[in-house]
């Protein structure tokens, strides 16, 4: 398995609880639907690394 980075995110509270209940709703933890939705946004704007495919779950 890659080596994975911390970071802190500082981020609005409304917008977190809605992506908990998403990451909820889809059975994900919050860190894997956060890594999901900006994997989804890279991908859509063909800015995803090289070498990094895009995998659409990455708790798989």
């Amino acid at each position: 398995m890659p080596e994975r980075k911390s970071y802190l995110l500082r981020i609005d509270p409304a917008v977190l609880d809605a992506v908990r209940r998403w990451a909820d709703d889809d059975l994900r933890s919050l860190n894997g639907q956060i890594e999901f939705l900006l994997r989804q946004a890279l991908a859509s704007a063909d800015r995803l690394p090289v070498g990094a495919p895009y995998t659409p779950d990455p708790d798989s």
